[in-house]
């Protein structure tokens, strides 16, 4: 079952920097024989399926992510409120303003779910870059090894075109505002540390870490289940790889 990850993914990577004819001699040196058992399926076939299947996983966690309660009601991604911020929350919840503190969550989340909107032009021209020497070294990682390929690749890019649309959405939703009625709130108690931690890249952040859960998520389907196809060309290539 790995082994056939392996092709895909290598399979890809070579796609992305060498000819046809590269492809075949690359093929040979590290697989030998395997490249024989794809049948009748040409190699511009299993090229464009192994791609197709890479930009599906990705696809299926943009876009978990960023439908209606992507994040809110996903307990693997839901943001919280920040961390410096807990306590402000478990204490003003005491006091009875626990349904303060549910509306900055919600649109603390419905921020993350717009970005998220943003997010699949950005992975897929990190896997449309992906060299051999980047292949090679996720084919030796581990099980997560292409998310964290992902995660160095886009994380700057992402967290530059995620902080304005969190920070807009942020405004829309009033959260920036019931973030500053809470937090000021709980620093007019008396003995308290005040707090008043970024709320814009905490978020921005958040959002961006949501969607590499995801995406784990769907490499792992592909690593442990490369019979789970979308398609007929995926159908095709994936029946003939390994046989």
């Amino acid at each position: 079952m790995k082994q056939k990850v392996i092709i895909a993914f290598l399979f890809f990577a070579l796609s992305s920097c060498a000819s046809q004819a590269q492809i075949g001699k690359e093929l040979g040196k590290i697989f030998g024989s395997q490249q024989k058992s794809t049948g009748t399926t040409s190699e511009n076939e299993i090229v464009s399926g192994l791609k197709e299947a890479l930009t599906v996983g990705v696809s299926n966690g943009a876009s978990e992510a960023s439908k209606l309660d992507g994040y809110f009601k996903n307990e693997l991604i839901k943001i919280a409120v920040p961390p410096e911020a807990q306590k402000v929350a478990e204490t003003l919840t005491k006091m009875g303003l626990g349904a303060e503190v549910d509306k900055f969550t919600l649109a603390l989340n419905r921020a993350a779910e717009d970005a998220a909107k943003k997010s699949k032009p950005i992975f897929v021209k990190a896997i449309t870059s992906m060299t051999i020497p980047d292949a090679v070294s996720i084919l030796k990682g581990q099980d997560d090894a292409a998310t964290e390929y992902l995660r160095k690749t886009t994380n700057e890019e992402l967290f530059n075109t995620f902080f304005p649309v969190v920070d807009s959405t942020l405004n829309l939703n009033k959260a920036t505002e019931y973030y500053g009625e809470i937090v000021g709130t709980y620093n007019k108690l008396p003995f308290v540390k005040k707090v008043n931690p970024d709320l814009k890249a905490y978020a921005t952040q958040k959002t961006i870490d949501g969607l590499y859960t995801l995406i784990a998520i769907e490499e792992k389907k592909i690593r442990e289940d490369p019979v789970a196809r979308v398609s007929s060309l995926l159908k095709k290539v994936f029946g003939q790889v390994g046989k």
